[in-house]
């Protein structure tokens, strides 16, 4: 008994002085002052500790082995690195620098999937463009977001016509009517509003802009089944912000924007304006514009008003208008031509926003929102024009509760869409009308500490079309910090409607009107699989990997066929597929920043057993970016991007082409910049390898517009935040 006492009592002795400690301090990168508060944490035996106010830390009681050892403060770039316990160097504190985090998409909470989580604790797969990456792509289109979407894997942004630069979104190779394009999570930019969306938007008012690739019907109904896009604004913060910029560009355009906002004890209020000018461009002197003349001016001013501890009211007004004029360079420019071809596009938007929140004290909350909207667009080519009116309102109530393990939103929404043809062939009246009700359910479950479910399911009805059940479900699993996996799919479907890239191609010219007798919803399923991982390779250079795979198919979709003299849509069976891979690659190495992105689209058309690819989809696409960033201080970075060969509608095949361009901001002081960028340097044109008409000037027949007609243009200007 003695033996066994004095054996037992040795071992814990040993084990006693096995036990060690690890000294760190941590500081900032920039300043090399303490940062008091990080913590660092071991993570396989889950202990650690918190710096003191000289940023030193120590742990404690640390056995023999090696150990991945993980370094976190609020704001900043969290880094791993491994240890072999005990020390070589012995108990001699390390010292380590954090890096801001900037942009870094942990910290962003995501709003499009209606929870309260961040990024990296949401099943589905949600891509996030915000902090210095959104006022990086703001600086070299400070009067749209159409630059903003095209340089991300897998976006690409299809030009519908080669004078007015009317533009969509496409995700993943398919049609822009497959996108929903919201503001706020409301539907302000579908139909016929959708044509100049792209066009009108201007950035600097937006906080975050959220991608959701593959099917997200469950939550926002019909049109999401490529995916969408919810552009975030700009709520008020603890200091009132004044934000302006001005922009010139050597195409002679102008883009002025001031962005203001205050909060108060109960009253909060932002207000968005903006003016945005072209002139007719013309650098292929063909004598058609490549940028057309117009004038924008948008007003979007916002009062946030905190009843009372428990609930808020978000009202909110958004005014534009605009006339953009292509064509004809020396029509446009008020010489007298004859038979000139010209296409003017006015336009005018009202739309309303209304929201009302209250917070339960069982960590429930109760949402209800509103947004009417007018959209009034005329189009005038020589001797055809066409107008109409869209009215479109959408309201949900919903209420979503949370705990630490499970989140549950459910609710009911109405979205009414009706179109009034002004002006036009009126024996082919384009009038529709489309009411959906809809309800909701959706579930995040955390399973265990490694997995966690999203699931969900709407059910929506149309007089019209009936009733489309849309299930959806999305699973993540977390074996370490260093890898997630997410797999998830789900049902979708569009109604049929005129408003197309092809009808927007013809200016809705002979189009014959769409019989709800006649055709059905277009449906479609679908599926994701991502990877994310993310490794520190010493303690300077650091790699994000994220590569998806993914497959959606449309059935009966719905095709413009010409018929005689005029155009119909059909629906001949068949069905659309779109499948492939994003690859993206992170690396960061001191102030340097490396991004690539390769994305691989095959997208078929098949109908009778004949398969062909899909027209104006680069199969194969690349995304570079070199930066290299003095934080708060400086950057630079030089882009290139590179698009494969794609098929027209004409049955010809494109060129394959890069782009490439270099972008410049210094600041000055703390509040004042100055940008310079130079867009586009290799002058990639499609008039220096391919014709976009035949024909002749006066009746130019147009072709597929796949690659960019303004070519070289050098835009600068400054930034003021007060």
């Amino acid at each position: 008994m003695k033996l066994l006492t004095l054996a037992i009592t040795f071992f814990c002795i040993t084990q006693a002085l096995a036990q060690h400690s690890f000294r760190a301090q941590i500081k900032d990168y920039e300043t090399k002052a303490p940062l008091p508060g990080a913590s660092i944490s071991i993570l396989s035996l889950g202990i650690g500790d918190i710096s003191d106010e000289s940023g030193m830390v120590q742990i404690d009681n640390i056995p023999d082995g090696t150990y991945l050892l993980e370094i976190r403060f609020l704001g900043y770039q969290p880094i791993q690195i491994k240890r072999s316990i005990p020390l070589e160097a012995g108990n001699a504190p390390e010292i380590f620098f954090l890096k801001h985090a900037d942009e870094e998409l942990e910290e962003l909470v995501v709003q499009s999937n209606r929870s309260s989580r961040v990024i990296e604790d949401v099943p589905t797969r949600v891509e996030i463009i915000a902090g210095e990456e959104l006022s990086e792509k703001g600086n070299m289109k400070p009067g749209d977001i159409r630059m903003l979407l095209n340089e991300s894997t897998g976006i690409q942004t299809q030009q519908t016509s080669a004078t007015s630069y009317n533009s969509s979104i496409r995700i993943q190779g398919l049609d822009g009517k497959y996108t929903q394009l919201l503001r706020d999570g409301l539907p302000l930019y579908s139909g016929y509003s959708g044509g100049l969306s792209l066009m009108q938007i201007a950035p600097l008012d937006l906080a975050q802009v959220e991608v959701i690739k593959g099917s997200a019907s469950t939550l926002y109904g019909g049109g999401a089944i490529a995916g969408l896009v919810n552009l975030i604004s700009k709520t008020p913060g603890e200091s009132p912000e004044l934000s302006l910029m001005l922009n010139g560009t050597s195409a002679l355009g102008l883009d002025a924007s001031a962005f203001y906002s205050a909060k108060g004890e109960k009253f909060g209020t932002t207000i968005f304006t903006s003016y945005n000018k072209g002139t007719a461009y013309d650098p292929a002197d063909i004598g058609l514009t490549a940028i057309p003349k117009f004038d924008r001016f948008t007003l979007n001013p916002k009062l946030f008003w905190e009843v009372n501890e428990q609930s808020e009211i978000v009202a909110g007004l958004n005014l534009m208008t605009e006339k953009r004029l292509g064509g004809n360079v020396d029509f446009i420019q008020g010489e007298s031509v004859a038979n000139p071809y010209f296409e003017e596009n006015q336009t005018e938007r009202i739309s309303t926003e209304l929201k009302y929140f209250n917070q339960f004290a069982d960590n429930s909350r109760l949402t209800f929102k509103n947004t009417f909207s007018f959209y009034d667009r005329s189009i005038f080519i020589p001797d055809y024009q066409f107008s109409g009116r869209q009215m479109l309102s959408f309201s949900e109530i919903n209420l979503s509760t949370a705990n630490s393990k499970t989140e549950w939103i459910t609710g009911l929404n109405l979205w009414t869409d009706r179109f009034t043809q002004q002006q036009g062939n009126l024996n082919q009246n384009l009038d529709y009308t489309l009411n959906t009700v809809g309800a909701f359910v959706q579930n995040i479950w955390n399973t265990s500490e490694k997995w966690t479910i999203e699931s969900g399911f709407r059910l929506d009805y149309q007089k019209d079309y009936g009733v489309f059940p849309l299930p959806k479900i999305s699973f993540m699993y977390e074996p370490s910090n260093a890898w997630t996996f997410r797999l998830g799919g789900g049902l979708g479907y569009k109604s049929p409607t005129v408003f197309t890239e092809d009808a927007e191609r013809l200016q809705f010219r002979n189009i014959l009107p769409i019989n709800p007798r006649e055709l059905e919803a277009e449906r479609s399923g679908g599926a994701n699989f991502d990877i994310n991982y993310k490794v520190s390779l010493g303690e300077e250079l650091s790699l994000v990997m994220n590569s998806l795979l993914f497959y959606t198919r449309i059935q009966d979709p719905l095709l413009l066929v010409r018929n005689g003299a005029v155009f119909e849509f059909q629906q001949n069976g068949g069905y659309f597929r779109t499948q492939g891979l994003e690859l993206n690659l992170k690396w960061n190495y001191k102030d340097l920043k490396l991004f690539t992105g390769y994305t691989f689209a095959d997208v078929i058309q098949s109908f009778q057993n004949q398969s062909s690819p899909y027209p104006l989809v680069a199969k194969h696409r690349l995304n570079n970016v070199l930066m290299y960033e003095k934080h708060d201080n400086f950057w630079i970075g030089l882009e290139a991007y590179y698009y494969s060969p794609q098929l027209l509608n004409d049955g010809e095949t494109g060129k394959s082409f890069w782009i490439m361009g270099l972008m410049t901001e210094k600041k000055l002081g703390e509040s004042f910049s100055l940008f310079l960028n130079f867009e586009n340097f290799l002058d990639t044109r499609q008039t220096r390898f391919d014709t976009i008409f035949t024909g002749n000037i006066s009746d130019p027949q147009f072709r597929d517009i796949y690659a960019p007609v303004d070519g070289f243009v050098i835009n600068g200007g400054f930034k003021l935040s007060l």
